[in-house]
């Protein structure tokens, strides 16, 4: 029993892939884990160059979403929710833009010079620029 719970834990731990945070391949900015936290979280506006940052996420319950809330913004989605309702209500931000897969996300930092995003590693093109991975 011992041997096939280990067996499913490390089945589940390989499931997860790495988590890419992507911008517009014009943005030449470096990002640090803390950075990305602070424009995830409404607490930075722009980039350390100046230029505003749009925040893109992928959609609560999908895998990548879970590790990036997990890994880079140290929430689970039931703190993000509650975080996020307490912005909007008090009327101090809005949540990222929610787009449904790793493709819409990809598109959309390629088409704007501002946005950040993250997707599945696996699903980065060079289209984009990733600027950490986790």
């Amino acid at each position: 029993m011992k041997k096939w719970i280990l067996a499913a834990a490390l089945c589940c731990n390989m499931a997860f892939a790495d988590v890419a945070v992507v911008v517009h391949p014009s943005n030449s900015d470096s990002l640090d884990k803390a950075t990305i936290t602070r424009l995830f979280l409404n607490k930075a506006k722009a980039f350390p160059s100046g230029t505003q940052a749009e925040p893109v996420a992928l959609e609560e319950g999908q895998a990548v979403t879970d590790e990036f809330n997990g890994k880079v913004l140290n929430k689970t989605a039931s703190q993000l929710t509650a975080f996020w309702s307490k912005l909007v209500f008090t009327g101090k931000g809005q949540p990222p833009k929610s787009l449904g897969s790793d493709a819409e996300v990809i598109a959309e930092v390629a088409s704007n010079p501002g946005a950040i995003g993250f997707v599945d590693a696996g699903a980065v093109n060079d289209s984009v620029r990733v600027v950490a991975t986790f």
